[in-house]
């Protein structure tokens, strides 16, 4: 029988959960903060609706079977053609653009290695109805914050961005011709995962002479916008797509993420359905796989869900993501505690019924506390104080609470050392009673004990 889960598959303890959270918070925030609303759809869908657009040689990467009722099904792999569908279904009721952001979980059925798992959780961001290039600049915007959010920095991440569209009209302005480019974009895709020598052969095996094998490999080897003016500017193939790309660069920049985002030829994604801008964002240096990537998709919709709209979005996926997090040393530190208050035996006086500590306990949860407890009467009264604040620090608490014998409740913070540690006291009727002001003291007095500890480590 086995004993774990199964080949990339994963359990998520306490810690792994709260480290999710985390990142699923962060996605949330940074998609509201930009107005785009949340959907989801089911995890399972029928084949074709993958097939459709990726072609039958995806069949081998899912997980999918004959349901009971003689349906082909797979449980989804990426989350694109079920927000094809599902905008298809309501386009012309939909306001446009459409702002829409999912948080799936998807299967793939693929060898697993380090960044690349059989599932994974991934944030999904989409624009519908929007064919500027205000649009794309707002997307990879998206990501950017949701980095900054995570406390990473453009020293951290690259954004690493390029158009279909510019990298074709300077294509053509080279002389590779219309049947060449797609042989061209699959050598130019694989530039960081193959020796420069490989690469040549193939390009030269499409049928490009050895000059253009070279300024192909040179310019999507590391290029800028300027160099690309001065060069390709005046041909009529490549210019506007120059000029577009440049408001673009504008565009970011006056959103703020200007010195996050580099130019890279080299960026097409392979995905053949993907029209203009085009993104990937990096760990800096170098260490692991893309952390999201997406761009424009203008004619996806209408070939997916009959919607002739232009589209653009990404994807992020959680594994990569946590990664980098962990070994930037990014996670919080208190990432997976329970408790701001826990009740504890050395705070209460001789006498007290036990009744009174659980109707304690619920007042201040009512109020929006955190609270621990024993679920023991009787260790609750006989255990050692020192085991109780043990426990009480095992469960992330940021204070242990009792009443006094005058009836008062004292509240000791148990965050540092123990000597000399910060006491709060307060009204236990104001407390069953629900008073405003004295949960109100609480909460600011608890914020305090937080903040002087985080100060302190700083």
């Amino acid at each position: 029988m086995s004993s774990g889960a199964l080949p990339g598959f994963r359990d998520f303890y306490p810690d792994e959960l709260a480290r999710r959270a985390h990142i699923f918070q962060a996605w949330r925030a940074v998609a509201r903060r930009y107005a785009f609303v949340e959907y989801d759809g089911p995890p399972l869908e029928p084949l074709d609706l993958y097939t459709r657009k990726s072609g039958d040689e995806i069949v081998g990467q899912l997980y999918n079977f004959v349901d009971k009722g003689g349906r082909e099904v797979a449980l989804r792999p990426e989350m694109t053609p079920t927000f094809a569908r599902m905008v298809g279904a309501r386009a012309n009721a939909l306001r446009k653009p459409v702002r829409w952001f999912s948080t799936p979980q998807l299967f793939r059925y693929e060898r697993a290695q380090r960044g690349r798992l059989r599932e994974h959780y991934q944030l999904n961001v989409d624009i519908v109805g929007e064919a500027s290039e205000v649009a794309d600049a707002e997307l990879v915007a998206v990501a950017v914050d949701i980095m900054r959010e995570l406390g990473l920095t453009s020293a951290d991440v690259r954004a690493r961005v390029s158009d279909r569209r510019l990298l074709s009209g300077v294509l053509q302005a080279l002389g590779v011709t219309e049947a060449q480019v797609p042989a061209v974009y699959a050598v130019v895709d694989k530039l960081a995962r193959q020796p420069r020598e490989v690469s040549a052969e193939k390009l030269a095996a499409a049928g490009l002479s050895a000059a253009t094998v070279e300024e192909v490999l040179t310019l999507a080897s590391g290029t800028t916008l300027e160099t690309l003016r001065a060069r390709f500017g005046a041909h009529p193939a490549a210019a506007e797509s120059i000029e577009r790309f440049g408001r673009y660069l504008e565009h970011c920049a006056a959103l703020g993420i200007g010195d996050w985002v580099d130019l890279d030829l080299s960026i097409v994604r392979g995905l053949a359905y993907y029209t203009g801008i085009v993104f990937e964002f990096f760990d800096a240096k170098g260490e692991l796989r893309a952390i999201c990537g997406g761009g424009r998709y203008d004619t996806l919709l209408k070939a997916l869900g009959g919607t002739d709209l232009p589209a653009l979005g990404f994807g992020m996926g959680d594994v990569v993501l946590g990664e980098l997090l962990q070994d930037r040393g990014l996670f919080p530190t208190t990432i997976g505690t329970t408790a701001d208050l826990y009740l504890i035996a050395g705070h209460w006086a001789v006498g007290r019924p036990y009744a009174e500590a659980l109707q304690l306990v619920s007042a201040l949860r009512r109020a929006g506390f955190q609270v621990d407890h024993g679920l023991n009467a009787e260790r609750f009264l006989s255990q050692a104080t020192r085991n109780q604040v043990d426990g009480a620090k095992k469960a992330g608490a940021a204070a242990v609470f009792g009443v006094r014998e005058d009836g008062e409740v004292e509240v000791t913070a148990i965050l540092g050392k123990m000597k000399d540690a910060p006491t709060h006291t307060m009204s236990l009727a104001a407390i069953l009673a629900g008073e405003p002001s004295t949960m109100q003291a609480l909460r600011d007095w608890l914020r305090a004990q937080r903040d002087s500890i985080s100060n302190s480590h700083g």
